[in-house]
């Protein structure tokens, strides 16, 4: 129990070392020419305008949040282009049963002296895996499509999003003063 703690203490002990070290390096090694210009305030390399505690847009949150779904999604074309062009190599009728054979095992994930010869995939078989997973890419794009299409047509991608006649209605309602 005690060296469990002792491993932990050094542990940490290392850690803080390692954190503080570089920080306290830089501290005692960097120039310090403070300027007017470098002690003024910018955000982004822009000058800063206004308070720092305002609410941002929420448009930049959803048009933000739909780019991450997006972009995540998109990366699940990686995997499926590697086991295609794997598959598509199978389906080459010129290929020699060793390279059929170590090609297989691949795409099978075990290793090839564990592949039974009876279970290399064939020519055929691999070109019909390869229109499959065609057609398993074109139903993933397709709903990828149809999610984008959606959002789309909400107006989601809108940074400026048109007024609805209820809403002129009301602004114009609103922007009229009686006469006194």
């Amino acid at each position: 129990m005690t060296d469990l703690v002792g491993h932990f203490l050094i542990f940490g002990i290392l850690a803080t070392a390692f954190l503080m070290g570089p920080l306290v390096v830089g501290r005692l090694l960097r120039p310090r020419l403070p300027t007017p210009e470098k002690d003024a305030i910018y955000e982004c390399g822009e000058p800063a305008i206004g308070s720092s505690y305002i609410q941002f847009d929420l448009r930049f949150y959803v048009v933000a949040l739909l780019f991450i779904i997006f972009d995540v999604e998109v990366a699940f074309f990686f995997p499926w282009a590697s086991v295609y062009g794997s598959v598509m190599q199978l389906a080459d009728t010129r290929l020699d049963e060793a390279a059929r054979h170590l090609l297989s095992a691949r795409l099978l994930s075990v290793s090839p002296e564990n592949l039974p010869a009876t279970e290399v995939i064939s020519a055929e078989t691999a070109l019909q895996l390869g229109w499959l997973g065609v057609a398993d890419i074109l139903v993933f794009f397709g709903v990828l499509l149809v999610g984008f299409a959606y959002v789309w047509k909400r107006g989601d991608l809108d940074w400026i999003r048109a007024l609805t006649k209820k809403s002129v209605q009301a602004a114009d309602q609103s922007a009229v003063v009686p006469a006194r």
